[in-house]
């Protein structure tokens, strides 16, 4: 007779750290009324790219954060805080993975 081996539970996969960023810079730059093309021009980078950050298509360099930052008015600390509030589980996740 075959061993019935128990499934494991499905597990959601972590969000890649790029599509966080990418994300939350798109949002930033739309909460501060900036086009794709302004924003790029003033970090030295293309709007093609730039477009790819905020899809989540690119992985950008420090240097390539710090440029679109610095166009956006913004800093590290409130990215990094951005990105740490969505991976954070809401309240009511951690009391069910509590239970």
């Amino acid at each position: 007779m075959a061993e019935i081996i128990p499934l494991r539970p499905v597990r959601t996969p972590e969000p890649l750290w790029r599509e966080l960023v990418g994300e939350s810079l798109r949002a930033r730059r739309l909460a501060a009324g900036k086009t794709l093309a302004e924003t790029a021009a003033r970090a030295g980078i293309s709007p093609q790219y730039l477009s790819e950050i905020e899809r989540g298509l690119k992985e950008p360099s420090s240097e390539m954060i710090a440029a679109v930052l610095g166009a956006l008015g913004t800093t590290l600390v409130d990215l990094t805080t951005d990105v740490a509030e969505q991976l954070a589980p809401s309240r009511s996740e951690t009391m069910l993975l509590a239970a």
